[in-house]
């Protein structure tokens, strides 16, 4: 993949990593179009990347991403670089999930769903461009299942799955399918103040342009890269650690809830 003369699209492109790739893609060269649920972040995007182009899209909706669709084909035909990098996630005990199933169906609309459809509808577009390919956004949480984030990483799980399966349809064809795996990263995702012991966000996109310029097509960071490489009793016990310590960091906050 050539890192400038692109036209990209990047989904939940207005804020975190996001907004991070955009930043390296702009300073690149490239044109960069995003889309995203809140046009007021959208704005802000652009005020601070006046080149930015931004179109308002929920991708959880399936008429929304063939709107979508459409709107780039005709708008910016050179489009060669998809990035599916839009995600939900909901912490949750799933002994007591009382939300109605819209409120968690959300977290396997936009995380799989999406990526999926989106994917397919540019496949036959991207196949007939120079130095095309489609970027999916996965997580470590794809190798070793965080108990309190159930769907989110099933999601990411299946989206990687997905990926390893378009990377070999596509073989013979001029499209590049790369997985980027990203460990805790210093985000609002989830709700802010969940992710402030993560890796800063400048650091990781910067990390990730570096494998782009590799050419690397599966791409993690510090924790999430060993985890794309462990044997599967390694994994097992990768995440039986981490619930232990969640579980510990859970009864701690209760514990201080009870005594205010």
């Amino acid at each position: 993949m050539n890192l400038s003369g692109n036209t990209v699209l990047i989904t939940g492109g207005a804020s975190g990593i996001g907004l991070a790739l955009v930043e390296r893609f702009l300073a690149r060269g490239n044109k960069v179009i995003i889309c995203g649920r809140r046009q007021e972040k959208l704005r802000e995007a652009q005020r601070r990347f006046p080149e930015l182009e931004i179109r308002r899209c929920d991708v959880s909706v399936e008429v929304e991403r063939q709107l979508l669709f459409d709107w780039v084909k005709k708008s910016f035909p050179d489009l060669n670089i998809l990035v599916n990098n839009a995600g939900v996630q909901h912490r949750m005990d799933l002994l007591l999930a009382q939300e109605k199933w819209g409120y968690y169906q959300e977290e396997i609309l936009t995380n799989f769903a999406a990526p999926v459809h989106l994917s397919m509808l540019f496949i036959p577009h991207l196949a007939a461009k120079p130095n095309a390919a489609i970027i999916n956004i996965t997580s470590g949480l794809a190798f070793t299942p965080m108990a309190i984030a159930p769907i989110y990483s099933a999601t990411k799980a299946a989206l990687h799955s997905f990926t390893m399966s378009l990377r070999h349809v596509l073989a013979d064809k001029n499209v590049s399918v790369i997985e980027v795996a990203p460990p805790a990263v210093n985000t609002d995702l989830g709700g802010a103040g969940l992710h402030t012991f993560g890796v800063p966000l400048e650091e990781f996109a910067d990390a990730v342009f570096k494998g782009f310029e590799r050419g690397d097509l599966e791409i993690g960071y510090g924790p999430s890269e060993k985890l794309m490489r462990m044997s599967r009793d390694e994994i097992d016990e990768a995440c039986q650690r981490m619930n232990s310590r969640m579980s510990l960091q859970q009864e701690k906050t209760s514990r201080k809830v009870g005594k205010m």
